[in-house]
């Protein structure tokens, strides 16, 4: 497999963690939160208010000094095959597996056998990209404990995920905020430790808005250069869009898309085109949770985003389900990937829907022709956690096929078509 280099890096990083209260968004470990609206009016002007405290091996490269940004045009034609995976959600129980498949060892984790199966897509893709729910901590310390909503992962997640052949993940969600600013640059550093890419809300200033970039190595030994921005809707853990921006960092209003709008997301995409990106991907953690069905600032967005030349495919996260999706301009928009690893599903909580238990591995095919002109072509793998409450170890990801989990199967194909069909192909696995 042809692997991706991660070009964007962080400078310094704080290491003291500090948290925040807890919120209403998400599903404290196996209790289920009432489904929030991910529902905004046309997006406000930006407030500033202060907030609570709290092929080859993907490698990155320190910079010596800023380089100056280079304009360059499309040159011929270019293909480059993404994988990309919904949330990565390691609430305390999955925490649990991934210690007793370590050995029991304190501060021991092992997430690796609960990605297996998963890895042979991640690691075919010229590029693969994953949604990080929550933040990481390097030293294992204020982990995720039980019925809380503030989350930190420990960091052999992320070694797992490189391991599995994600190249890098994104970071912005309703949990960007659960450790406050040191959360974010810990993340970021434990990301890039591990030889990953990072995208979305930064701890330092001079790289709001910067998207990471990274120079692929293309099945047919072209190199092209893919951009990937990250927004989230809220960083107080609100079940809605806000435009509350912590004090103490007025410059994560960048990836709030709530503030800065589509105008804003297209600018930033746009200043990477500049700059020499081939492809920009944009991530937009959004839609309202457990729901299939995009709202009206999803559907809005993705119209506004794909409509441009400035992006050329939008991922979704954060709705914990699948959502549909849909073709703009010969562009892709998956609304939801749903949960690629989490605790959530009627197992472990009877007020949660079978669709928690499900995501799906999006493999796109990025297209430009010979005009500069960009399309997409989308193949999916569904998937499901398998969780076996009275089993630890347990929450293993598999590849759904007709005869493994004939529910799943059918429950994704109808709501990946529930707009009326994006041309996507179901793998099955079980096919030759």
């Amino acid at each position: 497999m042809t692997r991706a280099r991660g070009l964007a890096v962080a400078a310094g990083v704080a290491l003291a963690l500090t948290a925040c209260q807890p919120g209403p968004g998400d599903v404290p470990e196996d209790e289920a939160a009432a489904p929030t609206s991910g529902e905004s009016a046309s997006p406000p002007a930006a407030t500033s208010e202060p907030g609570p405290e709290s092929g080859s091996e993907p490698t990155t490269t320190e910079p010596e000094g800023d380089p100056e940004p280079t304009t360059t045009e499309p040159e011929g034609a270019l293909e480059v095959s993404l994988a990309a995976i919904g949330d990565v959600l390691p609430h305390h129980t999955l925490n649990r597996s991934a210690s007793a498949y370590a050995g029991g060892g304190e501060g021991e984790y092992d997430y690796a056998p609960m990605l297996a199966d998963a890895a042979p897509l991640l690691t075919g893709a010229d590029l693969s990209l994953c949604h990080l729910e929550t933040p990481v901590s390097a030293d294992n310390t204020q982990l995720s404990v039980p019925d809380t909503l503030t989350f930190n992962s420990p960091h052999q997640l992320v070694d797992a995920l490189a391991g599995a052949g994600v190249d890098g993940c994104d970071f912005a969600s309703n949990h960007t905020m659960d450790r406050g600013m040191a959360g974010i640059a810990t993340t970021e550093q434990v990301l890039r430790e591990a030889g990953l890419g990072y995208a979305g809300p930064a701890a330092e200033e001079d790289r709001a808005g910067v998207a990471e970039v990274y120079d692929v190595e293309t099945a047919d030994g072209a190199r092209a250069r893919v951009a990937h921005l990250a927004y989230t809707y809220t960083y107080p853990n609100d079940g809605s869009p806000t435009t509350h921006i912590p004090g103490e960092a007025p410059w994560l209003v960048e990836s709030s898309w709530p503030s800065i709008g589509g105008q804003g997301i297209r600018e930033q995409a746009a200043t990477a085109r500049e700059e020499g990106a081939d492809f920009v991907v944009v991530s937009m953690h959004w839609g309202q949770e457990y729901q299939a069905e995009p709202t009206a600032d999803q559907t809005r967005l993705a119209q506004e985003l794909l409509g441009s030349s400035d992006v050329d495919l939008i991922l979704g996260t954060h709705a914990h389900v699948i959502q549909p999706c849909q073709q703009v301009d010969g562009k892709h928009v998956l609304y939801g990937l749903g949960n690629f690893l989490s605790n959530q599903s009627p197992q472990t909580n009877v007020n949660l829907g079978p669709g928690t238990q499900e995501g799906m591995i999006a493999l796109v095919t990025l297209r430009r022709d010979e005009q500069g002109t960009v399309t997409t072509e989308l193949a999916y793998q569904p998937t499901r956690v398998e969780i076996s409450p009275e089993v630890v170890p347990s929450h293993l990801v598999r590849l759904v096929s007709p005869s493994s989990y004939p529910e799943t199967w059918e429950r994704t194909a109808a709501t990946v078509d529930q707009l009326g069909g994006c041309e996507a192909e179901q793998l099955d696995p079980d096919r030759p």
